[in-house]
């Protein structure tokens, strides 16, 4: 069998990360210290805390230290550099494409606004790419604890550079908060545009979730969507309709959404015919990078093959791109 460090050297596309928990844990520091800022120990020695997020006002902790994590991007220096650092990490992790999501408000206020920060990311992502190969699309997320009429105004925005570089429109934070039906708008005006629907689903609500997420949202990949296995019919049409469910094994087990990466359903999915893309999610507090995700579901290596392909097929990757980063996946499985 191929060694489990190998898989660093698996050809694939990731397809679940957040720019704040994309930073590396030194630059973090790095920043708070040039800043005189007090980092949370819970950011220090993310092992340490608990970050149960399945019970009342659980996500709130998780919240309050990414927030903290957020902080130090105070400028555009300290966010093209997080960024470009970002790309160069996913190189080393064997990543041939790689969908950065972001949610621009957050860092509007401090970048200048929605455009300015889009184009911020866009450009970083840029250079990141040009420096390391690496392919880059970048997908704007709505927050579903604010009022759907921001993430509209996130989907105008991503129409606005589709072809330019964003390639689709997220939905992210506490999964408990907001109704999905709320935002189908938002997602339409994104599809009309060519823009793929990304929203998270199926983590800390149960299939009906994803359900929603897939009939209401027209979503082609589900951020988590692990809780689809509830659902055989469901299992059923996300197979269908070939959309992706992004697991983030490590994700969950931090978050309480299983109490082991054994539990992690993955091989059910697969088993249905659901496309998995596996993503790191937030390496920054959940401590496992892309590699780690992969080695923590213990795949055989027809099994890390198979899921690197999916989140090539599954990715906005350009044809040709997708076309070597597969004959690449099946190098490595048969050198």
């Amino acid at each position: 069998m191929t060694p489990v460090g190998d898989l660093s050297r698996l050809p694939k596309a990731h397809l679940h990360l957040h720019l704040t928990g994309g930073m590396r844990p030194r630059t973090l520091r790095a920043l708070a210290a040039e800043q005189g800022r007090v980092l949370p120990h819970g950011l220090l020695e993310p092992s340490t805390v608990d970050l149960d997020a399945t019970g009342l006002r659980g996500w709130l902790k998780f919240q309050r230290l990414y927030d903290a994590a957020r902080a130090v991007l105070t400028g555009p220096a300290e966010v093209q550099r997080v960024v470009r650092e970002i790309v160069e990490d996913q190189a080393a992790a064997g990543v041939g494409w790689l969908e950065l999501q972001v949610d621009p408000s957050s860092y509007a206020p401090r970048l200048g606004g929605l455009q300015a920060t889009v184009e911020l990311v866009l450009d970083a992502l840029q250079q990141g790419s040009a420096a390391t190969g690496v392919g880059t699309g970048l997908v704007l997320a709505g927050n579903r604890t604010r009022n759907p009429a921001e993430t509209e105004t996130h989907a105008r925005l991503a129409r606005r550079f589709a072809g330019r570089g964003v390639v689709g429109l997220g939905l992210s934070n506490d999964e408990t908060r907001g109704d999905i039906r709320d935002f189908e708008k938002a997602f339409r005006l994104a599809r009309d545009a060519g823009l793929i629907a990304v929203p998270h689903a199926g983590e800390l609500r149960g299939a009906g979730s994803v359900r929603l997420a897939v009939e209401r949202l027209g979503a082609q990949r589900v951020g988590h969507g692990v809780r689809a296995v509830e659902d055989p019919d469901l299992l059923e049409l996300l197979a269908t309709l070939e959309v992706a469910c992004e697991v983030n094994p490590v994700s969950n087990l931090a978050l309480h959404v299983h109490t082991s990466v054994a539990d992690n359903p993955w091989r059910q999915l697969r088993a249905a015919g659901v496309p998995v893309a596996v993503g790191a999610d937030d390496p920054l507090l959940f401590g496992a990078d892309l590699v780690a995700n992969y080695a923590a579901l213990a795949p055989t290596d027809a099994e890390a093959a198979d899921l690197a392909r999916c989140s090539i097929t599954a990715s906005t990757a350009p044809e040709d791109r997708k076309a070597r980063l597969l004959a690449a996946v099946d190098a490595w499985l048969t050198p």
